[in-house]
C-alpha cells in the first residue's frame, strides 16, 4: 500500500513540471523566495507572507507548507505543487478543495519570483492545475480571486475564462483595498493548444475526495 501517493503525481506542460511539495522541493521554493517574489512596494498576496523578517522568512515558508502538508484530508485539502522550469524552481501553484466529494469546486493560488514573470508561465501554470481539476479530478467549477490592482493575475484569469463574481474588502499593510472574486465553470474555460501529461494521478484521487 502506497501511504503517500501524492509523491507520485506530477503534470507537465510544454514547459513545465508541477510536483506536490516535498522538502527537497521546499528546499529550492525558499531560494525562489528570496530571489524576490514582486517589487517590495507591492503586495499582491492577501496574507503578507513576503513582509516576514528576512532572518525567519525561509523557516516560516518551511513551517506553512509542512503544515498544510500534515492536515491533507479527503474533506479538506491543499496541494501544493513546486513549479519547475528546466530543472529549476520557479513558484509554486496550488489547488484546494473543500468537501469536493459534495461541491466538486476547486480554488487556486500561486507566486512566480520575479526573474521569471512575464513569459507566460503563470498561465501555463494555472491552466496546467485547472486541466488537471476539470479533466482528472472531475470538478465542475474554480475559483480564484485577486486584489483589484494585480494586473497580472487579472491578465492571467481573463485569458483562461474566469468571470467576475464579487468584491469584498481586505485590508492590506494597514489599509483598506477591494478583493475581487472571480469564477470559471468547467464549460466556460478557455483551454490552452497543449495537452497536459499527468502520472500518479489514479492513486490520489481517493485521498482528494474523487474517487
Amino acid at each position: 500500500m502506497e501511504h503517500w501517493p501524492l509523491r507520485h503525481l506530477v503534470l507537465r506542460t510544454p514547459r513545465l513540471e508541477l510536483r506536490p511539495d516535498d522538502d527537497a522541493g521546499l528546499d529550492g521554493l525558499v531560494e525562489a523566495a528570496y530571489a524576490g517574489v514582486h517589487p517590495p512596494e507591492e503586495m499582491p498576496f492577501l496574507v503578507p507572507w513576503t513582509d516576514a523578517d528576512p532572518r525567519y522568512l525561509g523557516r516560516g515558508i518551511l513551517q506553512y507548507f509542512w503544515s498544510q502538508r500534515a492536515a491533507l484530508a479527503p474533506e479538506r485539502w491543499t496541494v501544493n505543487f513546486v513549479v519547475r522550469h528546466e530543472g529549476t524552481v520557479i513558484g509554486m501553484q496550488s489547488l484546494d478543495g473543500t468537501d469536493f466529494t459534495v461541491t466538486r469546486e476547486v480554488s487556486s493560488g500561486s507566486w512566480l519570483g520575479l526573474a521569471h514573470q512575464g513569459r507566460g508561465l503563470g498561465t501555463e501554470m494555472r491552466a496546467a492545475v485547472l486541466l488537471f481539476a476539470f479533466d482528472h479530478l472531475g470538478a465542475v467549477r474554480a475559483r480564484s480571486d485577486a486584489f483589484a490592482d494585480n494586473h497580472a493575475s487579472h491578465r492571467v484569469s481573463a485569458k483562461l475564462g474566469y468571470r467576475r463574481d464579487g468584491t469584498a474588502t481586505a485590508v492590506r499593510r494597514g489599509r483598506p483595498t477591494e478583493d475581487v472574486r472571480l469564477v470559471l465553470d468547467a464549460a466556460g474555460f478557455r483551454r490552452p493548444d497543449w495537452v497536459l501529461r499527468a502520472g500518479g494521478v489514479d492513486g490520489c484521487l481517493g485521498l482528494l475526495g474523487a474517487a
